[in-house]
């Protein structure tokens, strides 16, 4: 499912950033270029949802310990 248009990017971009351990806002704005003259800013004004895609990518590659 593409997350951005401008820039082309799906939730498997926001994926594989996420798995680099990049989860936060200010990380994916940054790694993903969504700060740059060329993208539209809709996508920052939507980054939680790419916070939330980029959190589950992360849990589920790095599960937490059995207690």
């Amino acid at each position: 499912m593409y997350l951005c248009l401008c820039k082309g990017l799906t939730e498997t971009d926001v994926r594989a950033v996420a798995q680099a351990g990049l989860t936060s806002p200010e990380e994916l704005i940054d790694a993903l270029a969504l700060d740059d003259e060329f993208c539209c800013g809709r996508c920052a004004l939507e980054i939680d949802s790419f916070v939330a895609v980029a959190k589950e990518e992360w849990a589920r590659v790095h599960p937490a310990p059995a207690s």
